[in-house]
């Protein structure tokens, strides 16, 4: 079985920096890409970032020149790096991993197989 772990989430001000941390345990995945969503409450789980090992990065509008991922192929590992976070940027923030290509690109939840549990990131205004 694999199991994604998130870490790095917290409580930061407007403006402030978090770098939240993504690794794969368990059963070694192939991995063609792996990404972050996250969820505010009482709205749908929406894409934020995703990696192709291809070296290939994907980014939601309202992230774009403010967050930044990176991770590592070989170690099913993935970073994002948040800066100038805003209000908005509150919810949960999860990580996943892809164990094939996507027709649909990495965009959407089901293009997917693995996710974790994750972390809470709440900005202050």
């Amino acid at each position: 079985q694999v199991q994604l772990v998130e870490s790095g989430g917290g409580l930061v001000q407007a403006g402030g920096s978090l770098r939240l941390s993504c690794g794969a345990s368990g059963r070694t995945i192939r991995s063609y890409a792996m990404g972050w969503f996250r969820q505010a409450p009482g709205k749908e789980r929406e894409f934020v970032a995703a990696v192709r090992w291809n070296g290939h990065t994907y980014y939601a509008d309202s992230v774009k020149g403010r967050f930044t991922i990176s991770g590592d192929n070989a170690k099913n590992t993935v970073y994002l790096e948040m800066n100038s976070l805003k209000p908005e940027d509150t919810a949960v923030y999860y990580c996943a991993a892809a164990s094939s290509e996507s027709a649909s690109g990495w965009g959407a939840p089901n293009a997917y197989d693995y996710w974790g549990q994750g972390t809470q990131v709440t900005v202050s205004s």
